[in-house]
């Protein structure tokens, strides 16, 4: 088996084998505490730019669906790391081992048995920028950090697309959307139309009864051009919300600001408060980024 090597920014390294595909790359390093959901998460765009750490220790048990599950059409992530493969998968619906599945969309894979030290340290010293090693090319790898490129203009969608058939007409921002938000409302029975981060549906005279602005990766505060549209909707008074990302933006847009955490959030058991109660919730989240200041006239609904 091939080994490789992940190399954090302050020069740790921790040796592992590859089981993806044999490619050094580099990103920001983040970790994720979810227990399942490896394929949701890769192809979640909003990892887009990471190297994802998975703290649960087995990883590739129940294989890879069928492509019509995964919430894009690709992984998003630069490379994973986990615990314990397992590359003999078993699951009704598995079609290909995860090694398999990451070999062909090209990505790297290392399994590095200490994650959990790999996580106590991004817990302590913060997310930081790494890259993975694998063969004597992969030492000239640069370092790449993904907060100071427009990440949503890499992932959003590019076409204009209308699905749905309802009275009701929802836009949706796709800033990186995962698919099971266009799901969720198409079983609301609205009419969705989905469109890149930089369209603009006051020029183009698109009308609708709602907004919402997806979630998706990156800084929000280099979406520039989506926190004006969303300003102009908000001097509309178009009914308007925001998924994680989404909701950063609208913040900005509406006189807030943002700010970077220390590691994030990147899990499925993430507890929320209700305001003005006393009920938790837990929710799934991923997003590197919180909002900081309220705009004036709002006030908080959940807090993590």
């Amino acid at each position: 088996m091939v080994t490789g090597k992940l190399v954090l920014f302050d020069g740790t390294t921790f040796s592992g084998s590859s089981f993806g595909k044999e490619i050094s790359t580099s990103g920001e390093v983040v970790f994720t505490t979810g227990m399942v959901g490896y394929v949701e998460a890769l192809t979640d765009p909003s990892y887009a730019g990471q190297i994802l750490v998975f703290t649960y220790p087995l990883i590739g048990n129940y294989g890879v669906p069928d492509s019509k599950y995964f919430e894009s059409e690709k992984i998003h992530a630069r490379a994973v790391i986990v615990c314990n493969y397992t590359d003999t998968p078993s699951h009704h619906a598995s079609k290909l081992s995860f090694g398999e599945w990451l070999e062909k969309e090209g990505v790297a894979g290392l399994e590095i048995s200490d994650t959990r030290f790999i996580t106590q340290k991004l817990r302590t010293s913060g997310s930081m920028l790494g890259k993975i090693e694998i063969g004597v090319n992969g030492r000239n790898i640069k370092l790449f950090d993904p907060n100071k490129v427009n990440l949503v203009s890499q992932v959003s969608t590019k076409d204009v697309t209308v699905r749905g058939s309802g009275k009701k007409k929802i836009v949706l921002i796709d800033c990186g959307s995962k698919r099971n938000i266009e799901r969720s409302l198409l079983k609301r029975g609205v009419q969705v139309t989905t469109v890149p981060w930089d369209y603009d549906i006051f020029d183009k005279n698109i009308s609708c009864d709602g907004i919402l602005i997806s979630n998706g990766p990156g800084d929000p505060k280099m979406a520039t051009k989506t926190i004006e549209i969303i300003k102009k909707a908000l001097s509309k008074k178009i009914p308007t919300f925001g998924i994680c990302l989404g909701n950063q933006l609208l913040a900005l847009a509406a006189g807030g600001d943002t700010f970077k955490l220390k590691y994030g959030h990147r899990s499925q058991n993430q507890p929320c408060i209700l305001e003005g109660g006393k009920r938790c919730y837990i929710t799934t989240q991923n997003h590197g980024y919180a909002v900081g200041k309220i705009p004036p006239g709002y006030k908080e609904w959940f807090t993590n």
